[in-house]
């Protein structure tokens, strides 16, 4: 852990403390004039962000999960349930990209090129603003990640 100063014009200390976010793991930016009033010091609190776990396999992501089949049913029988989804429905939206990912998976294991992969990547990205989460990596790796954790806990 280590604290960072900046001083800055009082109009950049928002773009400033975002920047810091995004490359540390910063507690709240204490704020206090420069002598003169015209510029503003920050101090945060900052840590280097722990390092990011290795993306599962999708044999070992997908090791708990039910037959493709049963996640269909399951998948639309909740859809049709509640046809007007919320955006708090998170198990809904990681199954419902998990399933998307498995049925891709299953097609480029066979050579063949369709819709299934754009579909996974959607849903995916779909996920992923539910959790409101940037991955650099592919979104279909993030899903895999987090199914693999729900699972484990069901």
């Amino acid at each position: 852990m280590f604290e960072i100063r900046i001083i800055c014009d009082p109009a950049d200390k928002d773009r400033v403390s975002e920047a810091l976010a995004a490359a540390f793991t910063t507690g709240p930016a204490r704020q206090h004039p420069t002598r003169d009033d015209r510029r503003t010091r920050l101090y945060l609190t900052a840590d280097h962000r722990p390092a990011p776990e290795p993306w599962p396999v999708p044999e070992a992501a997908y090791a708990l999960a039910a037959s493709i089949i049963s996640e269909i049913g399951w998948t639309a029988r909740t859809a049709a349930d509640r046809p007007f989804l919320d955006a708090l429905n998170r198990e809904f939206w990681l199954r419902k990209a998990a399933l998307l990912d498995r049925i891709a998976l299953s097609n480029e294991a066979d050579s063949v090129t369709s819709d299934a992969t754009d579909l996974a990547t959607r849903a995916a990205q779909r996920l992923m603003e539910l959790d409101d989460t940037a991955v650099a990596s592919d979104p279909r790796h993030y899903v895999r990640q987090q199914y693999a954790r729900w699972a484990k806990n069901q």
